[in-house]
């Protein structure tokens, strides 16, 4: 049985983790809700980016006349090799987060023999590191707080290796953030670009928990683009496959913080319970420690007599 002392520094250890373990929740909290407001204020110029893009699209004799040189993310052809874009976090404890994004990371990859790997933060490149993969691009440094540019670089390379013939199609791995405490791992198809459904129900899928979608997939007025649609899509669709990587790296740093926020709590609650176990296990030691000092002067005084 452990010393009243030992159980001592063990009680000041696990309220030293306790301490931490709540600063750690306070802080992903506070980042969540900024993730959320941050996604909610770029989501205007998404929808109506996206707005645009089935406009010019939904002309069938438009896109039949599309020069597949002057439009090349438009163009599907035979799949021979796919790009995976795998976005994880940079750092641990986040609960079951990256485990259950990279088990479904291997499940895609599983059945696939050519393809190229591309990682987002440091989990996922260890990950593939240690098991043999070989991976083309690593972008880390910002799992939990993307921007723009960090979106910018992401779908250029992506870009550069559709328009080269290197790959395919590239797929965006990502996890898809609905609350504080359901995320999803979640593959999609970022090139080539399909054009976007004007469904309300898939709309509401990429939404953030409260967010209201402000694309209904009713009523599109008619557009006149001056230049032609055909010329507007040289611009539109690059905006439209930058935006997409955005809005997946803003889930995947929701879903991290969230996952961060409520393992960080289990473990505060956990720690309770160890404390309130602890401290019993200390009174019981201290007392059967006065009961042992007690027997031993007893016997003493009767050893006396």
């Amino acid at each position: 049985m452990a010393t009243p002392r030992e159980i001592h520094r063990h009680i000041k250890s696990v309220k030293n983790i306790q301490q931490i373990t709540k600063a750690m929740k306070m802080v992903a909290a506070a980042r969540l809700r900024r993730a959320q407001e941050k996604a909610a204020s770029s989501r205007p110029f998404s929808e109506k980016v996206k707005e645009l893009l089935i406009s010019a699209l939904s002309d069938k004799t438009t896109i039949s006349n599309l020069n597949p040189v002057d439009h090349p993310l438009l163009q599907e052809r035979p799949i021979k090799r796919s790009a995976y874009i795998v976005v994880s976090s940079d750092k641990g404890l986040a609960g079951a987060y990256n485990t259950n994004l990279l088990k479904h990371a291997m499940v895609e990859l599983m059945d696939q023999e050519n393809y190229v790997l591309i990682t987002v933060g440091r989990k996922a490149k260890d990950f593939f590191s240690r098991r043999g993969f070989d991976i083309e691009e690593s972008f880390f440094g910002f799992s939990d707080k993307p921007t723009y540019e960090d979106a910018d670089d992401i779908a250029y390379l992506a870009k550069k290796l559709f328009t080269t013939g290197v790959v395919d199609e590239v797929i965006l791995i990502y996890t898809q953030f609905k609350s504080a405490l359901s995320f999803t791992p979640l593959s999609k198809k970022l090139l080539p670009v399909i054009p976007p459904t004007t469904d309300k129900k898939a709309s509401e899928e990429e939404r953030f928990e409260g967010e209201q979608v402000a694309l209904d997939g009713e009523g599109f007025s008619d557009v006149i683009f001056e230049p032609a649609a055909s010329e507007t899509l040289k611009y539109l669709v690059p905006y439209y496959v930058k935006t997409i990587t955005y809005a997946s790296l803003m889930q995947s740093a929701a879903s991290e913080l969230g996952a961060r926020m409520t393992a960080m709590s289990s473990a505060t609650d956990n720690a309770n319970d160890l404390l309130k176990s602890l401290e019993l296990s200390y009174n019981k030691a201290r007392q059967a420690g006065i009961t042992s000092e007690i027997n031993e002067i007893v016997g003493g005084a009767e050893a006396l007599q």
